[in-house]
């Protein structure tokens, strides 16, 4: 009967600390975007909700996609990662999946870099419009330890692409410019 109740303790303490693991590493961040130069002058509220990091080997991953077959490989493999938390904007419903989430520690505090497969719309579909072939949004939040000093930018459409010249990857958007983030906060 001890044995029994050891174990049953035993589980139910790596059961607890697997719980308080998987608290730990979710987090909400949300923020206001400023849209700039052809967006000017529009804004709206965004929340992140972020219940895991993605490893090396999904990294290895996006790059191995891409170096075999390029910007479409890589959605393809990023379309069958599970997900890893949402994006939405704010009060506007679920949203929709996160499927690549990197924390990189810097001097000051950290880099969450963002990647996900864009959903088009079924008017992009039908009409064939352009903005179809930017099916990946990227943001990047840089938070800082210093209060009201994090920034960050969204890219709602964007293309990955190989510059021949520089000889890098480089990552061509759909408007002109991206979408200022402020007003961070992490909760």
């Amino acid at each position: 009967m001890k044995s029994y109740l050891l174990r049953c303790g035993i589980v139910a303490v790596m059961l607890v600390a697997t719980i308080r693991s998987q608290e730990q590493r979710s987090e909400t961040i949300q923020a206001t975007a400023f849209g700039t130069a052809t967006m000017a002058g529009r804004t709206f509220n965004l929340t992140i909700l972020i219940e895991d990091y993605s490893t090396p080997a999904d990294q290895k991953a996006l790059i191995d996609a891409f170096n075999k077959g390029g910007h479409d490989e890589l959605v393809k493999t990023l379309s069958k990662m599970p997900s890893k938390g949402r994006v939405s904007i704010t009060g506007g419903g679920v949203g929709y999946q996160v499927a690549y989430v990197r924390n990189i520690p810097t001097e000051n505090g950290r880099t969450v870099r963002i990647l996900t497969d864009r959903p088009i719309n079924i008017g992009e579909a039908y009409a064939s419009t352009r903005s179809r072939d930017y099916d990946l949004s990227v943001i990047e939040l840089k938070l800082s330890n210093a209060k009201d000093k994090s920034t960050g930018t969204l890219i709602p459409g964007g293309r990955v692409k190989m510059n021949k010249e520089k000889k890098e990857v480089e990552l061509e958007t759909y408007h002109a410019m991206p979408w200022r983030l402020a007003g961070i906060m992490e909760r």
